[in-house]
Order: structure tokens, then C-alpha cells, then sequence
């Protein structure tokens, strides 16, 4: 059994190339024994707030009713990356980085104990072994420039909760000539293998 963790995080949806080319990986790594996970980040997530971090470092037996419920759909996100081998993440860049929501989504998985550990050489992170396709998709900032803030952070930030193997595909600059940009992505989705 193979687990797939798709995460689309544009505020578009029929026309949004980081989804249609997140699901195009999705349906190449995928056969009768894949079983896919969806979360489309883009609805709105809880932001970061006081009790959610109270929460974060009460230990898990001595945490309120009340800090369960507020850490609820965190956990959610935790277990949905713990059991992925595989995540397959579409991504625009919006004003140089990340989508709030996608922003979001990384504060609520990174979490301490549960995703990577505090050691006395700096932290770890627990999700060892896992793959990660990352489409990034903008509309005249070409990806990996210096105006590119996403692709570097994403990398970083996987590589914090110890996922290192992370493909980007770069769908930058439709705006400027789709045909290229699409016929980059699409060499690069050629490649992808589970």
C-alpha cells in the first residue's frame, strides 16, 4: 500500500494550473494499491493563536478538553503527514512566497515531538523517508529567481520535518509564455516515479 498525501492550496479552482498539474503527479504515482489523502488548504485554516501553542507543549494526557478541541485539526494534519509516503503538494506563488492558507497548513505540521525534535545539535525532523513533488506555479515571477521566496522556504521547511527528497516542478512565469512554462512542468512530471 502506497500513501499519497495531495495538498492544493490555490485560490482558484477549474483554471488553477497548480491544480490541474498536482493531480496530473497524483494520477501517474497512483495504482490500485495507492491510497490518496486530499486537503485543499485554500478554504482557510486556524491560524497559530495562544491556547493552540499552550496546547502544543502540554503533554498529551494533561491537556484540557478544551486544548484537544483546539489542536483538533493539527493533529489532523500531524497523522495525515505521518502516514504519507508521499506528498504531492500544488503550489502559487502569491506575492513572492506561499498562500496564507499553505502558510498555515506548515504551522499546524510543524510541531514539536510530533513532526521534528529539539536535540542538543539543533532540531530533527521525524518524517524521515518520505518524497515530495512540489509544483510551483506563478504568474510572471520566474521560479528559483531571486524574487522567488516560496521555492526556498518549502524546501527548508520540508526539510525541517525531515522530508529531504523534494522534487520541484516549475510552472513559473505562465503569465509571460504559458507554452514554455507548461512544457517545462510537464518534462519534469515525465520524470516523477514513486
Amino acid at each position: 500500500m502506497k500513501n499519497i498525501l495531495h495538498i492544493d492550496s490555490s485560490g482558484r479552482r477549474a483554471p488553477s494550473v497548480s491544480r490541474q498539474l498536482s493531480n496530473q503527479i497524483v494520477n501517474k504515482l497512483s495504482d490500485e494499491q495507492t491510497k490518496t489523502t486530499y486537503r485543499d488548504v485554500s478554504q482557510g485554516l486556524p491560524f497559530l493563536d495562544e491556547q493552540m501553542i499552550g496546547a502544543y507543549y502540554t503533554p498529551k494526557q494533561e491537556r484540557s478538553p478544551e486544548q484537544h478541541q483546539a489542536i483538533q485539526v493539527s493533529d489532523a494534519i500531524v497523522d495525515e503527514l505521518k502516514t504519507a509516503d508521499i506528498l504531492v503538494i500544488g503550489v502559487p506563488l502569491y506575492n513572492f512566497s506561499a498562500p496564507a492558507g499553505f502558510k498555515a497548513w506548515a504551522d499546524l505540521a510543524a510541531r514539536a515531538g510530533e513532526t521534528f525534535n529539539y536535540t542538543e545539535t539543533g532540531p530533527e525532523g521525524l518524517l524521515v523517508g518520505k518524497k515530495a513533488y512540489v509544483v510551483v506555479t506563478s504568474g510572471g515571477i520566474e521560479v528559483g529567481s531571486d524574487a522567488d521566496f516560496l521555492t526556498p522556504w518549502i524546501r527548508h521547511f520540508l526539510g525541517f520535518i525531515g522530508i529531504h527528497h523534494v522534487e520541484i516542478v516549475n510552472a513559473g512565469s505562465i503569465s509571460i509564455n504559458a507554452a514554455v512554462a507548461m512544457e517545462r512542468a510537464q518534462t519534469s512530471i515525465a520524470s516523477v516515479q514513486a
